[in-house]
């Protein structure tokens, strides 16, 4: 039984860490045929490999956000949006699906191997574990803004890898189960 499946309620994937929800990834990973991977079910779904591909380069993005936060040296007052302060609130994404606008950059490649993946994973987790002591030692008023949720600090942005690998559980579940039909 997939470990997914097994996470039946919104709290429990709340009390996952960064680890260990990257850990599913890649556990699962391992799991799918390179057909699999590239298996798109419907017109305007992606296949598991673009989901897997999304939220490295996501993670990247943010953790690059970091990295910002650390080299800044002027402090921002302005804080989170509404939205912001209620993701951070709550401790996650709500459990609603977000459609991304069509646009091309918007559409991860689905060409990637799952060697390839799984090396991004594996960065991830390390850059992960190379910033996690060090997040919180950054001055909180170094932020760098966010479309969506404002101005977020090193800590915020460390922790919305988390929320957002978090958050694509419930899809990757559904593209598993669109494999086994």
């Amino acid at each position: 039984m997939k470990i997914a499946n097994k996470i039946e309620n919104a709290k429990e994937v709340l009390m996952l860490n960064g680890n260990q929800t990257i850990k599913i990834y890649k556990d699962h990973l391992r799991d799918f045929s390179e057909a699999q991977l590239r298996h798109i079910s419907a017109e305007g779904t992606w296949s598991i490999g673009q989901m897997y591909l999304h939220l490295i380069e996501v993670a990247f993005e943010y953790l690059d956000n970091i990295e910002a936060c650390a080299a800044a040296n002027e402090e921002q007052k302005l804080g989170k949006t509404e939205a912001g302060e209620n993701l951070y609130r709550r401790g996650g994404f709500p459990a609603i699906k977000i459609k991304l606008s069509d646009d091309p950059g918007n559409t991860p490649s689905n060409s990637k191997r799952k060697e390839e993946l799984m090396q991004g994973l594996i960065q991830v987790e390390e850059k992960m574990e190379e910033w996690e002591g060090k997040a919180d030692a950054i001055n909180p008023n170094f932020k760098v803004k966010h479309g969506g949720f404002g101005w977020l600090n090193a800590r915020e942005w460390f922790d919305l890898v988390d929320m957002h690998f978090r958050h694509h559980l419930r899809q990757k579940k559904e593209l598993e189960e669109k494999l086994e039909n």
